[in-house]
């Protein structure tokens, strides 16, 4: 019948204005996913090289703290073998303070040294983990970006492409009803042929009286839902 031709085209037109809609919204998720995996690259790279920096910050930190513990043990060693020359209370007295000074600047430049060391391996170990993140990360977003890069600069080639099949499609449909799927679809978008499920239409979920059930299932004209428009078809999963 040319009822069925008319249906199979309006299906296909329908698959069609789908894959269109799909690649309309691809022209603007793709950008952002490649803006996505573009800025997850350079965050890691950015916090690779901050370690980087910090970790050759505390290698001359702990180079700084080396010299100036040389220095004060010197000045130590110095201070010690003048205690043996000595005469008065009043030498004694200043240079008991300043070995007393010393020890302490030592002490501490100890503790210093030591939390630099250790922060040192754990900036050395960031770094082995993070190069090794990078380098995962890199292999796998430099691939993806490649696809979607070209995927992105076809889309326009493709909507193109799935335009013309639309023209070709609907010259063949009936003028009547091409006019009720593109008014359907223009209120409702894409989903404007739907099954019969349960009885009720399968896009509104509005039941369906059982003569017309029995109509649509004749499957000789159209018929639409009569609450949102959609057009209705009966298939083997009709129930």
């Amino acid at each position: 019948m040319e009822t069925d031709k008319d249906m199979e085209m309006i299906l296909k037109l329908q698959g069609i204005d789908y894959e269109l809609g799909e690649l309309e919204r691809s022209k603007d998720y793709l950008p952002d996913m490649i803006n996505n995996l573009e800025r997850e690259m350079e965050e890691t790279s950015s916090a690779l090289k901050n370690f980087e920096k910090e970790l050759t910050e505390q290698i001359l930190l702990n180079k700084r703290l080396d010299i100036e513990l040389a220095t004060l043990n010197q000045e130590l060693a110095k201070f010690q073998k003048q205690m043996r020359d000595i005469k008065t209370n009043k030498e004694y007295d200043a240079l008991t303070n300043e070995i007393v000074n010393r020890k302490l600047k030592i002490s501490s430049n100890e503790e210093e040294t030591l939390k630099v060391l250790t922060n040192i391996d754990d900036l050395k170990e960031k770094i082995k983990q993070n190069k090794q993140k990078l380098e995962e990360i890199e292999k796998y977003n430099t691939t993806q970006l490649a696809y979607l890069k070209k995927e992105l600069s076809s889309i326009e080639d493709k909507i193109k492409i799935k335009k013309g099949e639309r023209k070709n499609v609907t010259v063949r449909i009936d003028k009547k009803l091409l006019s009720t799927y593109e008014m359907v679809k223009k209120g409702r978008g894409n989903h404007v042929v739907v099954t019969i499920k349960k009885r009720a239409c399968g896009g509104c979920f509005k039941a369906i009286p059982p003569q017309k059930i029995q109509e649509i299932r004749k499957g000789d004209r159209i018929f639409t839902c009569e609450n949102c428009g959609r057009i209705l078809i009966w298939t083997e999963d009709s129930s």
